[in-house]
């Protein structure tokens, strides 16, 4: 639980942030030059502020005008760059080594952050010795044996390519469900954001634009339009129920019995997993529709709402899963097909687009 009060300007750029945040780790995103790193770079002692106040699970970590300022270092508050930061003359145990500020038996035990990351086999190494991949889980070791009363992620995955950013994002996971503590994630790439937070914060001109998951920001045509240039997409719990065809069917997490055919996905029966769709991958009808398709997955749904802007027009659907799915749509398919809120609709996708990790 994070309580936060903060004005600052930098130049003519102000910045001001008034938030109470509940969840165990919340993405921050808006456009470029709303703000993002700003507000974790002040947050940490980076920058100066003209007030700040942080309450983190009722512990007040920095309150300017109470006169607790204490400087970057004794913050306890832990801020992983995406470009490591490591020391390249230092081996990865002495780079871990200068983490270890914390008196003993407070915070994460060394044994502990080395298993976790899987870091074990690199302590001999130096920086220029490990991958992209290899670096940034040090760096976030380093960030850890400081035993942070907050995370601060600032574009940690920006500098990996995809496949590494698949592999890293576990492990961010991981931080965040062993120790349930605090993380604020800023990242362009809105999967990532999704992938580790229990809600959005979005800025925009310095200001909070607004806060809640990815249903309430979309639901809003104001901010649908801040999410011009995101690559919308919707995250959904499930199961893998079982192989067939070369597709892995996975049941949705939720109170329906939706499934959906996914290509390329091995996890083996009964793996939780994680199915990612893109908005405009799904078409709509209405039902019912003849055989002679060649899309697998065709799942009834109601329409929750209908968000326009100038940019696209969404479509809520609800599934009958934990979350619903998000179908972008043209406004001229919306007026052909009469639909309204309330509606059943089918919602159509090719087991091609739908990935699940």
């Amino acid at each position: 639980m994070i309580d936060l009060d903060l004005r600052l300007h930098r130049g003519a750029f102000p910045l001001t942030v008034s938030i109470h945040l509940a969840g165990a780790a919340t993405g921050i995103f808006g456009p470029s030059g709303s703000g993002k790193s700003s507000l974790l770079h002040a947050l940490a002692g980076l920058l100066p502020v003209d007030a700040l106040r942080l309450v983190v699970g009722g512990e007040v970590l920095v309150d300017t005008a109470a006169d607790l300022t204490p400087p970057a270092h004794q913050r306890r508050i832990g801020l992983v760059f995406q470009d490591h930061r490591l020391f390249p003359h230092l081996s990865i145990a002495d780079n871990l080594r200068y983490g270890l500020r914390a008196p003993a038996g407070r915070g994460p035990a060394w044994q502990e952050v080395i298993d976790l990351l899987d870091i074990g086999d690199l302590l001999d190494r130096r920086p220029e010795h490990c991958s992209g991949g290899q670096r940034q889980r040090v760096a976030l070791g380093r960030a850890l044996l400081a035993a942070p009363r907050l995370l601060l992620l600032d574009e940690p995955l920006a500098s990996l390519d995809r496949g590494l950013k698949r592999q890293i994002l576990p492990y961010l996971r991981r931080i965040r469900d062993r120790w349930q503590m605090p993380l604020l994630v800023v990242s362009h790439d809105l999967e990532e954001v999704l992938s580790l937070s229990d809600e959005l914060l979005l800025l925009a001109n310095g200001q909070v634009a607004g806060q809640g998951d990815l249903m309430h920001l979309a639901s809003d045509p104001a901010r649908l339009e801040l999410l011009h240039d995101a690559g919308l997409v919707c995250l959904m719990p499930g199961i893998v129920d079982h192989h067939a065809d070369g597709l892995a069917w996975v049941r949705l997490t939720g109170p329906g019995h939706a499934h959906l055919a996914c290509a390329n996905c091995t996890a083996p029966v009964g793996s939780p997993v994680e199915v990612l769709l893109h908005p405009d991958d799904l078409i709509l009808a209405r039902p019912p529709i003849g055989e002679a398709l060649s899309l697998t997955n065709r799942l009834p749904g109601r329409i929750l709402q209908i968000t326009r802007s100038p940019s696209r027009c969404l479509v809520a659907v609800d599934l009958g899963a934990d979350r619903p799915v998000l179908a972008e749509v043209a406004e001229r398919a919306i007026t052909a097909l009469g639909l309204t809120i309330g509606d059943e609709i089918l919602v159509l996708a090719k087991a091609q687009a739908v990935q699940a990790r």
